[in-house]
C-alpha cells in the first residue's frame, strides 16, 4: 500500500533522463535502461526525494488539469506500488 506521506525517490544509481532519438523517457541503471511511457515519466520525474505522495499528486493534477483527480492519484499509486515491487524507488 502506498501512503500519502511517504516521500519516494530513484534507488541510488538508477537516472531519469529523456531520451531524444526515443522521444520518451527512460529509466537507466547499471545493467541497461527501462523505456517508459509519458505517465511513467511524468511520475518519476516528480519523484526527488523531498516530496510526498500527497504533493506529487497534486502536482500532476495541476499539470493534467483535464484528467479526472481521482484518476491521476489511482494512477500514481499503482505505479508507485508497481515501481517500488520492481526495485525502481525506494524510500525511508
Amino acid at each position: 500500500m502506498i501512503e500519502s506521506a511517504t516521500v519516494y525517490r530513484l534507488r541510488p544509481g538508477w537516472r531519469l533522463q529523456w531520451e531524444q532519438a526515443q522521444g520518451r523517457h527512460v529509466l537507466l541503471y547499471p545493467e541497461g535502461m527501462v523505456q517508459l511511457n509519458d505517465s511513467a515519466g511524468a511520475i518519476l520525474g516528480q519523484l526527488d526525494g523531498q516530496r510526498d505522495v500527497a504533493s506529487l499528486v497534486a502536482n500532476l493534477q495541476a499539470q493534467f488539469p483535464d484528467a479526472p483527480a481521482a484518476a491521476i492519484e489511482q494512477d500514481v499509486h499503482e505505479f508507485l506500488l508497481d515501481a517500488a515491487r520492481q526495485g525502481w524507488i525506494q524510500h525511508d
